[in-house]
This record gives structure tokens, sequence and C-alpha cells, in this order.
């Protein structure tokens, strides 16, 4: 990926390559503060000749993924919940905020 330096994604079967990509770019960023580029000109790409035996295409990257700024919320829990939140947390050396963020990614995941 030509944008991100050093960055690669592969995909057994071609229509899993875009969502593969999506993933790559999110790891590649993640906690790094950068300025997302604008894609290249793929002709110029072409012509530059560095980059030879593939497929040129452009991927629409969900940039709102990237963007790891933190957000305040204000949540009201179950007391009991609570205090199992910070006991699986600190046993597993985590944030009560790391944890709902881990929590909340593997459910969206599992979908």
């Amino acid at each position: 990926m030509p944008d991100f330096a050093g960055c690669f994604a592969a995909a057994d079967d071609y229509a899993d390559i875009t969502v593969k990509i999506q993933e790559a770019i999110e790891l590649y960023t993640e906690g790094e503060a950068m300025v997302i580029p604008r894609p290249s000109n793929i002709e110029a790409l072409q012509a530059s000749g560095e980059f030879e035996g593939g497929v040129w295409m452009l991927v629409d990257i969900d940039v709102s993924k990237l963007m790891s700024k933190p957000m305040r919320l204000n949540v009201s829990l179950p007391s009991h919940v609570v205090a199992r939140m910070d006991a699986y947390a600190a046993e597993h050396h985590l944030s009560r905020s790391a944890l709902i963020v881990k929590a909340t990614e593997q459910l969206l995941a599992a979908g």
C-alpha cells in the first residue's frame, strides 16, 4: 500500500481483499498520531515502475475507525457489575476503560 509505507494486506479470496486492507490500515494506525494521507494518483504510481506484477485499485477506507481519540462518556452501571469489572480488569492488567473497549469490540465482532 504505497500511501501507508510498510503496511500490507493479503487475502485468500480476491473478494476479501478490501476487508483485509481496512483491517491492516486499522492496525497500522492504531495508537499513532498521524495524518491520514490523501490517496496517491494511481496513474503516477503505475507509471513509476516501482510496483509491478500486481493489480492496482483504490480502496475506500472507513477513516472513522482510524481515529482513536478517547471520548468521555457518562454511564450508570449496577455496583455489582462495576465490582466484577474492576476485579477482572485488575487481574488482567487492564484499566476499566480498556476492559469496556475490549468487551464491546468482541461483542460487536461476534455480530
